[in-house]
C-alpha cells in the first residue's frame, strides 16, 4: 500500500509568509532547516549537514502559523510530500517537492532561542482548524481527515492535538468556598445550583 508522510523536526529559516487563495482562504509558508550531524573521518570532527524544507500550511492553521512562529523558532511538522511545477516570471519552468502540513507543533517558549525547550509547546492540526487545504482549490488537493484525537501517529501518541486550534490543558476550576464557622453557605435565593456554570473559558493564546 503506498504511503506519503513524512515528520521532521528543525528550525525557521526565515519569517513565515502568509498569504491570501482565490477561493478566500489562507496558507502560509514555511522553510524549516533539519540538520544531520556526521563525524568527519579526516578531522575526527562531528559535522553538520542541513537540509532544507519547504512546509506549507493551509487554513486557520495557517493564520495561526504566521502570527506565532518566527525565524529561528524550532517547529515538529507532520504531513505529505507534494511534487509540483509552475512557470516563472521568464517563462522557465520550475519545479519542487514540498510538504503540505497536517500537524504542526512550536517546540520551546514564547521567547526561546532556535532549539527552545524553554516551555511546553504548541500545538495545531490541520483538519482540526480548517487547516487542509480549501474544497475547490486548485492549488492543491484536500488533505485526508485525521483521526478523532489524532496527533503525529493517532490517537493515544505522544504529539495529541486538542479540538481547539491550540493544545493546553483546561483551566483549573476555583474550590468552592466553605463556611469555617459551621455548616457550608447556603446559595442565595435564585442563584445557580454549584457546578451548573463552566469556568470561563481561558485565554487564546499559546499554552506557555
Amino acid at each position: 500500500m503506498p504511503i506519503n508522510r513524512v515528520t521532521i523536526v528543525g528550525n525557521l529559516t526565515r519569517d513565515p509568509e502568509l498569504r491570501g487563495l482565490p477561493s478566500g482562504g489562507s496558507v502560509c509558508s514555511l522553510r524549516v532547516a533539519v540538520n544531520n550531524r556526521r563525524k568527519d573521518q579526516a578531522s575526527g570532527q562531528w559535522v553538520d549537514e542541513p537540509n532544507y524544507f519547504n512546509v506549507t500550511i493551509f487554513g486557520n492553521s495557517a493564520d495561526a502559523a504566521a502570527r506565532f512562529l518566527a525565524k529561528g523558532r524550532q517547529v515538529a511538522v507532520d504531513g505529505r510530500l507534494r511534487w509540483r511545477e509552475w512557470q516563472d516570471q521568464q517563462g522557465n519552468k520550475r519545479e519542487a517537492i514540498e510538504i503540505v502540513a497536517q500537524d504542526v507543533q512550536f517546540i520551546g517558549g514564547r521567547d526561546g532561542a532556535p532549539g527552545g525547550g524553554g516551555g511546553q509547546g504548541g500545538n495545531w492540526a490541520g483538519q482540526q482548524g480548517g487547516g487542509g487545504a480549501p474544497a475547490g482549490d486548485d492549488w492543491a488537493p484536500a488533505a485526508p481527515a485525521a483521526p478523532a484525537g489524532g496527533g503525529f501517529n493517532g490517537p493515544g501518541n505522544a504529539y495529541p492535538v486538542d479540538q481547539g486550534d491550540f493544545g493546553g490543558p483546561p483551566a483549573a476550576q476555583p474550590a468552592p468556598q466553605q463556611n469555617w464557622g459551621g455548616a457550608p453557605q447556603q446559595p442565595p435565593a435564585g442563584a445557580p445550583a454549584p457546578g451548573g456554570n463552566s469556568a470561563p473559558p481561558a485565554d487564546d493564546d499559546i499554552p506557555f
